[in-house]
């Protein structure tokens, strides 16, 4: 028998109402009968979203992802692809972008659990987000830690960053600074880094390892720091493990005559289609966003519709490519 909000109303002590009110935050409700109410919902397994009401026991047939932005051309091309192929196979999808803000991240989770989405895919890098590990949804992971349980599709970041450092190093490069994001967001991502240490271990070279982390830093405070190590640090190469700040780099040489690659050489990370379409000078790491599309919405399907079979948390590392500009 389907719970209705009498029932809810009935389990708290309260009036229909004023459940309908902390439903709705509405009007102004003192904590204990907000929590109360909450408690009551969750007892009854109460869905208070007519949609989830309705399909309870159903496919909806809904795919929700979770990614930082958009705005940023690697996220903006991986859910293009994501939602192609996901429509492709009957599923359309609800996008949450979650920006840098774990209770935002955080309030789209409770939102597509209750509008009984068929499964999440999560691409975003907040941290201590524990609803991940209990929500009871079928959920892959685009290369973040989530849970023990929770499969991570992503790239070889270990040997991307290997890569990007060799080929510094081959262009007569000795004296290579990294250039990278927090290393606080729990990603398979920071193995970048791994593999830039563990190239230049193998050649007795000194590593030069700079953070900006650009959840917290306004663009001109990143473009002050990057000046900063500009004029200061002994350099003739940075590795930037992502092409954005790449291109910023690019830029600000531009404005402080730094020739590159005559006087730094330059290397990004990520070789998403508009890098290649709009900066084709940049030599980059380029990640096979068709094939993580591809196999996310294959592991997501297995999990919606085979929840039994159980999955390596680590499921693939999916193979990267150097693509060669005119900047190193």
């Amino acid at each position: 028998m389907a719970i209705k909000l009498t029932d809810v109303a009935k389990k708290a002590g309260v009036s229909p109402t004023t459940v309908s009110r902390v439903i709705n935050n509405y009007g102004s409700l003192s904590q204990k009968t907000i929590d109360k109410v909450h408690a009551a919902m969750k007892e009854l397994n109460y869905q208070p979203n007519s949609l989830a009401r309705s399909l309870q026991g159903k496919n909806t047939q809904l795919i929700g992802l979770i990614f930082p932005t958009v705005s940023n051309p690697f996220f903006g091309e991986l859910v293009d692809k994501l939602e192609a192929t996901l429509f492709e196979q009957g599923y359309k999808t609800i996008l949450c972008n979650s920006a840098n803000n774990k209770e935002k991240e955080r309030a789209y989770l409770n939102m597509l659990s209750a509008n009984r989405v068929d499964g999440i895919i999560a691409g975003a890098h907040n941290l201590g987000i524990k609803e991940y590990e209990d929500i009871g949804l079928p959920i892959v992971s685009f290369d973040r830690h989530l849970s023990e349980n929770i499969p991570i599709i992503g790239s070889d970041n270990f040997h991307g960053g290997y890569l990007a450092t060799e080929n510094l190093y081959l262009r007569g490069c000795r004296k290579i600074g990294i250039l990278t994001g927090s290393l606080k967001s729990n990603s398979p991502t920071n193995e970048r880094l791994e593999g830039y240490e563990k190239f230049l271990t193998e050649k007795q070279l000194q590593s030069h390892v700079f953070t900006i982390d650009s959840r917290a830093s306004s663009m001109a405070l990143k473009t002050i720091e990057i000046k900063r190590i500009l004029e200061n640090e002994d350099l003739d190469s940075l590795f930037c493990t992502d092409d954005l700040t790449a291109i910023l780099v690019y830029n600000i040489c531009q404005e402080m005559n730094i020739a590159i690659p005559q006087d730094l050489k330059l290397i990004g990370y990520d070789g998403t289609k508009f890098v290649q379409n709009y900066f084709p000078q940049l030599s980059t790491i380029a990640q096979p966003i068709a094939d993580f599309a591809d196999l996310l919405v294959d592991l997501l399907i297995q999990r919606i519709t085979t929840p039994e079979k159980k999955l390596e948390q680590y499921y693939a590392l999916l193979p990267i490519k150097l693509i060669q500009g005119k900047t190193t």
